[in-house]
């Protein structure tokens, strides 16, 4: 497995990356040229040094699924010392009573998976204590927009109700947008992923009914197999970890 690593190059991944989502930016609508969207290297699973090497090659934006390995790789020596302008998005499955441990870490950026209003309460709560008067921490509201029992997010009926309590109720809190998963292997050939169509109408929803600058609310959305489709169906922050870092070894 170390050797399997060794051979991945890093920093050639990341100018890759980079290269095709500025291609997809280009087939984009006219409608939805102007906002730049923002990679985010998803390290999940894989060693300090690739995170580094990553940075080294201009990756600022990172993103980790665990608490637990966000937490050790945040507060590790190493990153602290080599990468002090690093940005962590935590893009996995937030539990209330792990909240603290998430907010605690250094270099926190924003938080992409807040999905009911108790969760993002408690984070707004504890933001308040570990930052005081800091600026306001970026979250954006997950959606499961393929209604999978598997996986995590608001109903898409409830985007708008929830986008306002963080506006409103969550003072701590900056709302930057929306996330979702959506369903694995979708055949392109069928068509726009209808994932990414019903998030950018949800996008449409909040904006229309909350008065938001359309361009001022984010949509992340797009991993390795599907970002450049994403992206060209308005995509502003996309998540991609095996297509620079390598397939990540399953657990036996």
């Amino acid at each position: 497995m170390l050797k399997a690593m060794e051979e991945i190059n890093v920093k050639l991944g990341v100018k890759t990356i980079l290269s095709r989502i500025e291609e997809a930016c280009n087939r984009r609508k006219p409608e939805l040229q102007g906002v730049s969207p923002q990679l985010v290297a998803v390290s999940k699973t894989k060693p300090v040094s690739m995170i580094i090497e990553a940075y080294e090659a201009g990756q600022r934006h990172f993103g980790e699924n665990y608490v637990g390995e966000l937490v050790e790789k945040a507060s590790n020596a190493e990153i602290l010392e080599k990468c002090k302008e690093i940005r962590w998005h935590f893009i996995g499955n937030l539990q209330t009573n792990k909240v603290n441990k998430v907010l605690s870490i250094p270099n926190l950026y924003l938080i992409e998976t807040v999905d009911d209003e108790k969760l993002a309460s408690k984070i707004n709560s504890g933001w308040s204590k570990y930052c005081g008067e800091k600026n306001k921490l970026k979250v954006m509201i997950q959606v499961n927009t393929s209604g999978e029992d598997a996986k995590n997010g608001t109903n898409p009926d409830n985007v708008v109700t929830l986008s306002k309590f963080v506006i409103e109720k969550c003072e701590n809190l900056c709302f930057d947008g929306l996330m979702t998963i959506g369903q694995f292997g979708y055949d392109l050939s069928q068509g726009p992923n209808p994932d990414f169509l019903l998030l950018s109408k949800c996008k449409d929803d909040v904006c229309t009914n909350l008065g938001l600058e359309w361009k001022s609310v984010g949509l992340s959305m797009g991993m390795s197999d599907d970002f450049e489709h994403a992206i060209e169906l308005g995509s502003t922050n996309v998540r991609v970890g095996s297509s620079i870092f390598g397939h990540r070894v399953k657990k036996v």
